[in-house]
């Protein structure tokens, strides 16, 4: 068992946001002894759930109502499902958008470094849209997807 402390430093998070998960409800099974809160494994593992739906993007109420259909048993088990793989489908396309926005930031980073080293642009507009280096080419495709 640990205390709301320990917790707090393991998962790097605030007191207050491990009191207001429980507040939530969120931890619908936690123990408490003299009214002190002991987060057990269960907990634990519910915690590192909460964080990552929460990182996909989904809001309280809604991990609120995933935590709830937790405690109603298996009959829920389609619910969850659908929640995590809605979720995993937002997380892959966020990844999408950022792996086109990491390519443009890399492709304007070569650029850059080329115009500077040649005094102007004049060379890399020749080169655009389909004539770059084919490191170049692929990432400026991707950019501009």
């Amino acid at each position: 068992m640990y205390t709301i402390g320990q917790v707090s430093e393991m998962f790097g998070l605030p007191i207050s946001t491990l009191r207001y998960y429980d507040k939530e409800g969120l931890f619908p099974t936690m123990e408490r002894k003299n009214g002190i809160r002991k987060f057990g494994e269960t907990e634990l593992e519910a915690l590192r759930v909460i964080e990552c739906l929460k990182a996909s993007g989904l809001e309280i109420k809604d991990i609120k109502l995933f935590m709830q259909w937790c405690t109603e048993g298996p009959t829920t088990y389609p619910q969850r499902k659908e929640l995590f793989e809605r979720r995993r489908e937002a997380v892959n396309e966020e990844m999408d958008q950022l792996r086109k926005t990491l390519a443009m930031l890399e492709f304007k980073c070569w650029y850059y470094d080329t115009a500077i080293a040649e005094g102007d642009e004049d060379r890399l507009q020749s080169m655009l849209p389909d004539k770059l280096p084919p490191d170049m080419q692929a990432l400026y495709d991707i950019a501009h997807s």
